[in-house]
This record gives structure tokens, C-alpha cells and sequence, in this order.
């Protein structure tokens, strides 16, 4: 019973929350975050160790992933064929410039600072491991803005073509860097070409298929499914076993459950004409899903952990920061971009979730000790800082670019008093 009342509760203060956001003009999902935040605490003190999901690491991981498949779904249904053969090449530039260069500026910046502390050696896992986890972004607050905002346009799509693929790049490097970190932290292990550089690329290749398969199941089943109610169901099933896919064979191999689905959306709305029509009804059932996720991910976060983040926390913060905004000013420039996707790209990468606190926490479990636990305290903080600017930096980037015109405020004006004639 704890659960229902929990979530019922969660849903009317997410709901209270939109109503504040709209008058300070923040996006919502940075009032989720906010009641998340508050809302873990307060049930905590309320239900003790018995509050329902939001205390129940499962219902955390069977949400959030189930969440994340749909986000990745819409995200991929943006996909068109026929545009990314025109920019493709450019596109997949950009996203390689913008987490090449977070992994580069934030695993120097701590190179520099180990070594002035003379601990560059048993840190050089955290050196690592941070610099991979750095190149990762959160699609699903990019998406919620842009979604809340009507936000379209040449930079919109940019965006969502970059947020997209960045993960696959993240995970590539996160997969090579995790394997040399296991032999530092662990001299026994052994290491191998094919666990350094050929096991990334069939991760993220056998999750692109297995979303291509699952999209293209799902293009041919609409013909046979004609009502808005049965195509709806077939999408979230279809959604549903991608997700549960990566889960079932994570202990053989580590797919993406975001690259599975985000080509089932792909490929689904290149085989699709009608899929724009379809798509509607799955924007008109996802946003109960979208709050829980967000709210959820609120609670999650941990302000205990604040106080051992030290240096290294903050230069993770800031050099991200950094590297994402050079990378992608860059890719862009030497790819010829219009200049509103040189100055504002890089400003609307700064949110980050699920997917670095997914890596953070193969590393805390697989590495242990002091080394796993300062990788995951950092993690979880920044992904705190990133979550609370990360929505208003993607806004304020989509409003200098154009793509959101901010409807101005209208002044009441207040009926003349009638007089006694």
C-alpha cells in the first residue's frame, strides 16, 4: 500500500511543482528534480524503511530503465534516413569532438592535480574512469525542454542528433578505459585486444541490430494493427523488450538499452510514413512516465555525499563543463556549422544522469574500495549539479539559437470603474 500512496503523492507534487516552474519560467523537469529531492527525505521520515518503490532499488532500476527506453525511442523516431545522409558525417564529427575533448579536459585536469599531490599513480583509475564517465549527457532532460518548449529548428535537430550518438561514444570509451583501470587496480588481470578494443564496438554494434530488428517487427506489425490503441501497445511492447533484452544478457555482454531503442525509433519512422500520426499517441501517454522518472531521479541523489567529493569533484564539474563546450564549438566550426550551433551547441550538453551513474556504479562494484566508492561520490554529485543547470543552460541555449520563442508576459489591465451617472 505504500507504494500506491507513494507514487499518488509524487504525482500531485509533481504536478504542484509545473505550476511554480511556469511562473519563475524553469523548465519542469527541474521541479521534478526539486520534489524528488525534497520528497525522498520527508517520505523516508514518514514510511521509515517501508515508503514504497522510492526506497526499493528494483522498482529504481526497473523504472528508470523503462523510462530511459522510451526517451531513447523518441529521440531515435527524430532519426530521418534521408537527413543524416546529408549530414551524417558531420554529425557523428561533432558528437566525436564534443566527448573526446570532456574526456581529454577532465582526465587532464586531474592528471595535474594527482601529480602536484603526488597520487597520480594510485589514481590513475579515477583519472580514467571519470574521463569516460565525463563524455556521457542526459538525453531525457534535453528532450523534456524541447519538448516543453515546442523548441524547433536546424540547432534542435543538431542537438538531438548529438545527444543521441554520444552515448555510443562514452560507452566505447568507458569499455576500453574500464579494462585498463580492473588491470591497474588488480595486476593479476589479465588484458587482451579483444577486451580492449574488440568487445566496445560489438556492444554497441549488436545493440544497434537488435534495435534495427525490433524497429523494423514493429513497422511491419502497424500494417497488421490498425487501431490507435493496438499501435500504442505495440510500441511500448516492442520498447519493453529492448529494455528487457539488455537486461537479460548483461551478464554475457553489456548492450545499451538507450542504443537498442533509440534505432527502434529510428528505424520504425524511416519505414513508416504515417509514423509522425502514430508517435502522437505515445506523447500523449508518456509524460506520467517522464515525471516518475525525474522525480525519482531527484530522490536518488544523495547530499550526504557532498561533503567527500573534495577537488576532484569540482574539477570534474568544471572541466566537463568545458570540454563539452570546446568539442562541440569545434566539430561545429570545422564542419561548417551556422554560427548559432558554434556558440550554443556545447552550452545545451551539460545535463548528465542514468548513464554515468550506470558506469559509476559498474566501477564501484567491480573495483571496490576507496577507488570505487571517490568514483561514485563524485559521479552522484555532479550529476546533482548537472541536473539542477543542466535544464536551464539547454533552455537559455535553444532561446539564443532561436528554436524557443518565450511568449512575453502580458500585463492585466484592470476594467475602468463605472461611475454614477
Amino acid at each position: 500500500m505504500n507504494t500506491i500512496l507513494t507514487l499518488g503523492i509524487v504525482l500531485v507534487a509533481g504536478l504542484l511543482s509545473t505550476r511554480l516552474m511556469k511562473l519563475i519560467r524553469f523548465p519542469n523537469v527541474t521541479g521534478y528534480l526539486l520534489v524528488g529531492l525534497i520528497l525522498g527525505p520527508i517520505l523516508h521520515l514518514i514510511f521509515g524503511d517501508n515508503m514504497g518503490f522510492l526506497d526499493d532499488p528494483e522498482g529504481f532500476g526497473i523504472v528508470v530503465d523503462v523510462a530511459l527506453g522510451f526517451i531513447a525511442f523518441i529521440i531515435g523516431s527524430e532519426f530521418k534516413f534521408k537527413d543524416l545522409k546529408k549530414v551524417g558525417g558531420k554529425i557523428i564529427f561533432i558528437t566525436f569532438m564534443e566527448a573526446t575533448c570532456a574526456l581529454i579536459f577532465i582526465s587532464g585536469s586531474l592528471a595535474i592535480y594527482y601529480s602536484i599531490k603526488g597520487t597520480l599513480a594510485q589514481n590513475l583509475p579515477i583519472v580514467l574512469l571519470l574521463g569516460a564517465m565525463g563524455c556521457a549527457t542526459a538525453p531525457a532532460s534535453t528532450l523534456m525542454v524541447i519538448k516543453q518548449y515546442k523548441a524547433h529548428g536546424e540547432f534542435t535537430n543538431t542537438l538531438l542528433y548529438v545527444v543521441g550518438l554520444d552515448d555510443a561514444f562514452g560507452l566505447i570509451y568507458f569499455s576500453i578505459l574500464f579494462e585498463i583501470a580492473k588491470v591497474l587496480v588488480n595486476p593479476g588481470v589479465q588484458i587482451t585486444a579483444a577486451s580492449l578494443l574488440l568487445l566496445p564496438l560489438l556492444q554497441v554494434f549488436l545493440s544497434l541490430a537488435i534495435g534495427a530488428a525490433l524497429g523494423a517487427i514493429l513497422a511491419l506489425a502497424c500494417k497488421w494493427f490498425h487501431s490507435r490503441a493496438n499501435r500504442l501497445i505495440l510500441m511500448i511492447t516492442v520498447i519493453f523488450i529492448g529494455v528487457g533484452l539488455a537486461v537479460l544478457l548483461q551478464d554475457k555482454i553489456e548492450l545499451s538499452s538507450l542504443l537498442i531503442c533509440m534505432m527502434i525509433g529510428a528505424v520504425f519512422c524511416n519505414m513508416r510514413e504515417d509514423a509522425i500520426y502514430i508517435l502522437d499517441e505515445m506523447d500523449r501517454w508518456t509524460p506520467i512516465v517522464f515525471m516518475v522518472f525525474f522525480i525519482i531521479c531527484g530522490a536518488e541523489l544523495d547530499l550526504t555525499v557532498i561533503p567527500v567529493i573534495g577537488v576532484a569533484g569540482i574539477l570534474y564539474v568544471i572541466f566537463r563543463i568545458g570540454g563539452k563546450y570546446v568539442g562541440a564549438s569545434t566539430g561545429a566550426m570545422m564542419t561548417k556549422q551556422p554560427k548559432n550551433i558554434i556558440k550554443n551547441l556545447g552550452i545545451a550538453l551539460v545535463p548528465q544522469e542514468g548513464v554515468a551513474i550506470g558506469m559509476a556504479r559498474m566501477a564501484y562494484g567491480s573495483l571496490g574500495g576507496e577507488t570505487g566508492s571517490q568514483i561514485l561520490a563524485i559521479i552522484l554529485v555532479a550529476t546533482l549539479v548537472f541536473e539542477m543547470i543542466g535544464p536551464l543552460t539547454s533552455k537559455f541555449a535553444l532561446i539564443k539559437a532561436g528554436d524557443i520563442t518565450l511568449e512575453p508576459k502580458v500585463p492585466k489591465i484592470k476594467k475602468p470603474k463605472k461611475t454614477a451617472s
